[in-house]
């Protein structure tokens, strides 16, 4: 039986007639509508079926003989090759083959730590309630392109080559001064890294300090970011329940007391808001030393502190050079900068130095020396004391419209950062995040930010990059979806 597939010619594509015949044919044969000894049309009922020259189909079955897809039977025709496969799916290319679905077993098995990350679609969008998106349209990026076009004018070409795993010295110089004077940091410049955010950090650090399928403490509710560069790290992420005062140590030694380390959010935790009381700081320090653990601090966001000073670093209480101090620009300046920091024990500083070196040699050299000039200039200064009113008044905002919701639902974590969190523990909240979505209203559900099964449902709504005048309307908008769920 002579079979003809579909061919969908288009005499008017740039891409020639006998290609797009090979890959009607192709195709055909790797999805088995063609299989192993079929007969093929002859060239010249082919090219009469599809009213054109013989030509382009002589070349096409010239180029499928050739590859091994068509063979020629003397006196009988042209045939799907008998050679092929029986399940000629194998021979597919990756962006064609139809049976490559999350979960799917091959014959080559993938590790473990390999994450899948299920759908989040409150985080596609930018705008109304987006999660860690600051104001960036309050930015100054007039004085901040007069240092770019001054470093692109001068570069030095000793700055154009492989520099020092740790960054560049300014920048780390000109942190220094302000950790210690702003955060309560115990740092020298020697002891800082310069890398690519906060989610580098807590890769590099758990690359350092963890060997596969040691336990590490992890808050519940807490980061996914943090829990992901664990879990690649090969860690047994025990999760420790938060409250009013933070991480709640006792309930950690319960659960694991010989864990390897346990990260944190103590001056605003994440995502619910709490400071770490000063008696559950001392306990955790005195639990990473008597356990010989580690404590890794990321501090993602305490430059934001509207009803009392900015809290002082839980690293600057340790005697015992327990804990790695994490910092980022991605929510004072800009995410695109991709600029962070680590605060390193100095008899760490040769390790997580090889391990930086192992991963990417060094960091970029240039918006690091823009950026050094840009805090001694005291830009970064000025942009913090503008932004601080700003999230101010914008969290002000927020807090007042969400009355508007109604009964049940509860603002918590407020005092600090550039989110809040509004509870409503009898709704599913994941329902609500997703019309929100599809609404153009970017708010996360509480829920996704536990490793087990939530204690609470809310809205994560950052308001950071929401005007002041948006803000009720939005909250409006946010109601009817509500309502809708």
């Amino acid at each position: 039986m002579t079979t003809i597939p579909p061919l969908g010619i288009d005499r008017s594509a740039s891409k020639p007639l006998y290609q797009q015949i090979c890959d009607a044919f192709r195709e055909g044969i790797v999805e088995r509508r063609l299989r192993a000894g079929q007969r093929v049309p002859s060239t010249r009922a082919l090219a009469a079926s599809l009213e054109i020259s013989r030509i382009p189909v002589l070349c096409a079955f010239d180029q499928l003989l050739a590859e091994g897809y068509l063979e020629s039977r003397v006196g009988s025709g042209t045939f799907v090759s008998s050679a092929l496969p029986d399940d000629a799916r194998l021979l597919a290319p990756a962006a064609v083959r139809s049976d490559r679905r999350p979960g799917a077993r091959s014959t080559a098995q993938r590790p473990a730590t390999v994450l899948r990350s299920p759908p989040q679609p409150w985080l596609d969008g930018f705008g109304a309630f987006r999660m860690s998106e600051p104001a960036l349209d309050h930015f100054p990026f007039t004085a901040w392109s007069r240092l770019v076009a001054r470093h692109s004018r001068g570069i030095p070409l000793r700055s154009s080559n492989y520099g020092s795993p740790m960054g560049d010295l300014r920048l780390r110089q000109g942190l220094a001064i302000h950790l210690r004077t702003a955060r309560a940091v115990r740092c020298e410049a020697e002891q800082i890294m310069v890398v690519s955010g906060s989610q580098q950090a807590l890769e590099i650090t758990a690359r350092v300090l963890l060997d596969p399928r040691q336990p590490v403490w992890v808050e519940e509710p807490g980061y996914g970011g943090a829990r992901d560069a664990l879990a690649m790290a090969g860690a047994r992420l025990v999760p420790v329940p938060v409250d009013d005062e933070g991480l709640n140590v006792a309930a950690g030694i319960k659960r694991c007391r010989h864990a390897r380390a346990a990260v944190v959010t103590p001056s605003h935790q994440y995502p619910l808001g709490a400071t770490m009381s000063a008696s559950r700081r001392l306990q955790l320090l005195d639990w990473a030393q008597e356990a010989g653990a580690w404590i890794i601090e990321d501090d993602y966001d305490s430059e934001y502190r509207y009803e009392s000073q900015p809290i002082a670093a839980l690293q600057g209480l340790d005697r015992d050079a327990r804990v790695v101090y994490i910092g980022t620009f991605s929510k004072v300046l800009f995410p695109a900068l991709r600029v962070g920091y680590l605060v390193i024990p100095s008899d760490l500083v040769d390790r997580f130095s090889a391990v930086r070196e192992a991963m990417d040699i060094c960091p970029p050299a240039f918006h690091p020396a823009v950026l050094a000039d840009f805090i001694a200039e005291g830009h970064f200064a000025r942009h913090l004391r503008r932004t601080r009113l700003l999230y101010r008044e914008r969290r002000r905002a927020l807090v007042e419209s969400l009355r508007t919701l109604g009964r049940g639902w509860q603002v918590v974590g407020a005092e600090a950062g550039i989110h809040l969190v509004a509870r409503c523990d009898r709704r599913a909240d994941r329902p609500v995040a997703l019309r929100a979505a599809r609404e153009g209203l970017w708010v996360m559900p509480l829920s996704t930010c536990y490793l087990g099964t939530p204690v609470h449902h809310g809205l994560v709504l950052g308001y950071g990059g929401t005007a002041v005048a948006e803000i009720p309307k939005a909250v409006q908008r946010l109601r009817r979806v509500i309502r809708k769920n």
